[in-house]
């Protein structure tokens, strides 16, 4: 096993490349180092050994926030939606699972939904609308998605703590992945999450807000189709009931669909959690 270890000398961090090995006379792993890498800003790929260079612990730790380069970050963040990309079209969740393992070490799962999860299910779609990929591989792609955040969310999950936060998508709306994810981030840092989706009637939707009395209500909308059933349930929402509403998700990040609630465009997991916090 490889992996990197960081040493900071008057405040410049050195990397070093190391693996473990089997002491047997004291029964015991230690470390020997493979290689000095130098300054941390400094490194590349390339100074990595060859035979080590596309080791997940290594990439993920080269993309995570304590690389310092941010265009170094960048290439590696995008060695890593490739590698979770080919987990997701040959359907293999537990290679999914190790991308997601050896990055969030380092990175955290919020960052690893933001910036490796949801750009690979971006790049799923478009090649899906411009007839890239079959519609079978589109659905075996969000099926493996959605068994890795459900994998996720009950391996991290906190008695809840915090306040009561209803997830749901508008009557016809199929695409749920983005509400998992919300789901998962949430229950995690001790929210207390019903998540309704995919596609509840908007009647079904009201009156569970009704008897459940949330403190937020979250609209998630993928497909722009769906962009009205969402206006129509937001009203529905603000029409019977006093709780915030927000409405988020692909269908609404670039455009400029009004709503009766607060629409997030452009918004990290973290920020959503201290709106109702």
């Amino acid at each position: 096993m490889v992996y990197l270890r960081a040493k900071v000398v008057k405040g410049e961090k050195y990397l070093y490349l190391v693996r473990s090995v089997w002491d047997a006379e004291r029964s015991t792993s230690k470390q020997e180092t493979v290689k000095y890498l130098g300054k941390a800003s400094d490194i590349t790929k390339d100074d990595i050994p060859h035979e080590y260079r596309n080791d997940p612990k290594i990439v993920s730790f080269l993309a995570s926030d304590e690389a310092m380069d941010l265009k170094k970050r960048e290439e590696m963040l995008s060695d890593l939606r490739d590698q979770l990309f080919r987990c997701f079209m040959r359907g293999d969740v537990e290679d999914a699972k190790k991308v997601y393992d050896d990055y969030s070490v380092h990175s955290g799962t919020a960052n690893f939904f933001e910036r490796i999860l949801t750009p690979v299910m971006y790049k799923v779609g478009d090649l899906w609308a411009r007839n890239k990929i079959s519609i079978a591989d589109e659905h075996v792609c969000s099926n493996v998605a959605n068994t890795l955040v459900k994998t996720i969310f009950e391996s991290n999950m906190t008695r809840p703590t915090k306040k009561k936060v209803l997830v749901c998508t508008p009557e016809g709306e199929h695409h749920n992945l983005g509400a998992n994810i919300l789901e998962s981030h949430l229950s995690c840092h001790g929210f207390k999450v019903y998540n309704l989706s995919p596609s509840e009637p908007h009647e079904s939707i009201v009156r569970y807000i009704e008897s459940t009395k949330p403190d937020a209500v979250f609209v998630s909308i993928t497909l722009t189709d769906n962009i009205k059933p969402g206006q129509r349930l937001v009203k529905k929402i603000r029409e019977r009931t006093a709780v915030p509403v927000f409405v988020g998700g692909q269908a609404v990040r670039e455009g400029s669909a009004k709503f009766e609630a607060e629409v997030i465009r452009d918004s990290s997991l973290k920020s959503l959690q201290k709106i109702i916090a």
